[in-house]
């Protein structure tokens, strides 16, 4: 849905958690992959090379916009792939399109590339001023900004609680309300200064060595609800951890990378389930965190956690 699918800043152009990906998902020649969130395809030009040429890749965004340049990306590693716009949550339909029911593994790696962020239209970012839009697809749905002039104050108290673990969801959601009677809230930067104003926090967002932290700035997960809310994303991720099974062949493998309690507590519940009941043979105890050089050098590995589940036989 990206995902995932950057800035300048060293590092930050490489996929989250490559290498556990593709030590977990293990691809070979021949084998056909689904990267489920194809962005800029990091991790599916990666792919494509351990799959060779008599394997493919297809990989699905939901923002048109990322696959252009993953077309480009791809088509200097082979032309044995296949790219769909579209939600991970319709993926037996685009297997089916491809003439397939099952593949050999797929990968989802959720929430948004930090290409998306750098563009300040997009308003995916309380760092950069812009339309206050959010959508992974601008020809449809509603804006972030549509949905602050409409949600009630509990309700936005409520998901704020719920989905971005906000400890100061009561003011934030007060502020917004009142701050929307005087004129609509319609920017990313309108939102950020809004909230920051609203919390008072004179506390920096910044790296820790010493305490191996970092700490958030006071709009993030404002941000991050909204954009969850405006994508649909969590029911989109529900649809899929429900079809996976029957997109995986005997032994397939799936990986999904989440960064958000609320993502993550979805993919352990139901791969915990399907380990269960006999649809998976084997699922990580545990998830898989990005090293500390990692998140030091990719902001975006910082909150990453890969969960996998490999399909009985």
């Amino acid at each position: 849905m990206r995902r995932g699918r950057r800035s300048t800043v060293a590092g930050e152009h490489r996929p989250v958690l490559l290498e556990s990906v593709l030590a977990v998902l293990d691809p070979r020649p021949g084998q056909i992959v689904v990267d489920c969130t194809v962005g800029w395809a990091g991790h599916a030009a990666e792919l494509l090379r351990r799959v060779g040429e008599n394997g493919r890749v297809i990989g699905l965004d939901l923002d048109a916009e990322n696959l252009t340049r993953a077309q480009e990306r791809l088509g200097k590693v082979g032309q044995n792939f296949m790219l769909h716009q579209g939600n991970f949550a319709g993926l037996p339909a685009i297997l089916a399109a491809e003439g397939l029911t099952t593949v050999d593994a797929i990968l989802a790696d959720l929430g948004m590339s930090s290409m998306q962020v750098d563009d300040q239209e997009r308003g995916f970012s309380y760092m950069r001023d812009g339309p206050l839009d959010m959508r992974m697809d601008r020809s449809r749905g509603h804006t972030a900004a549509q949905l602050l002039a409409s949600i009630s104050k509990e309700n936005l108290r409520q998901t704020l609680q719920e989905l971005g673990d906000e400890p100061e969801a009561e003011k934030i959601a007060a502020a917004v309300v009142a701050a929307r009677r005087l004129k609509p809230i319609e920017r990313s930067g309108e939102l950020s200064r809004l909230i920051m104003e609203t919390i008072q926090t004179g506390e920096k967002w910044q790296l820790h060595p010493a305490a191996n932290r970092w700490n958030i700035h006071p709009a993030a997960r404002t941000f991050q609800t909204l954009r969850i809310l405006v994508n649909r994303e969590l029911a989109n991720l529900e649809q899929l951890l429900r079809v996976l099974p029957t997109c995986l062949g005997p032994g397939g493998k799936a990986v999904v990378i989440s960064f958000h309690s609320g993502e993550d507590r979805r993919v352990k519940t139901a791969f915990r389930a399907g380990h269960r009941n006999g649809t998976y043979s084997n699922i990580s105890p545990e998830p898989l965190l990005a090293s500390w050089d990692e998140r030091a050098d990719n902001p975006r590995a910082r909150s990453a956690k890969l969960r996998w589940a490999q399909r009985s036989v």
